[in-house]
């Protein structure tokens, strides 16, 4: 049960291509945001879409399947882990920042048209 307290599932497109560094031997990480859409009736009875942004990282396996398999668009499932950081600007400001570390994902191709081409 320790696995459902701290869990993330999205599905989503991303919004570029992902960021990858590389340091060290063999570690590297991908960083890319994924955008989610949410729609409903207003008052009025008109669809409205709200879309969210989250900020996404992948470390390692995660991070070179990132970089071989996504690009701008792609559709994908993923799960991961909610991070909340704090840290300090060039000017003293405190600021914080909530991220996705991504344990995996898969990719969504509901239109195989689309991906023919």
């Amino acid at each position: 049960m320790n696995t459902l307290r701290n869990t993330v599932s999205l599905i989503g497109n991303l919004g570029a291509d992902p960021v990858i560094t590389k340091f060290g031997n063999d570690r590297s990480v991908a960083r890319f945001s994924v955008a989610t859409n949410e729609s409903y009736k207003d008052k009025k009875g008109e669809w409205v879409t709200n879309t969210t942004w989250h900020n996404v990282v992948a470390w390692d396996k995660a991070a070179t399947l990132c970089e071989q398999l996504l690009k701008k668009g792609t559709e994908l499932v993923l799960e991961g882990k909610l991070v909340n950081d704090a840290y300090e600007t060039k000017e003293g400001e405190k600021r914080y920042k909530t991220e996705i570390s991504m344990r995996e994902f898969m990719l969504l191709n509901r239109d195989k048209n689309k991906a023919s081409k």
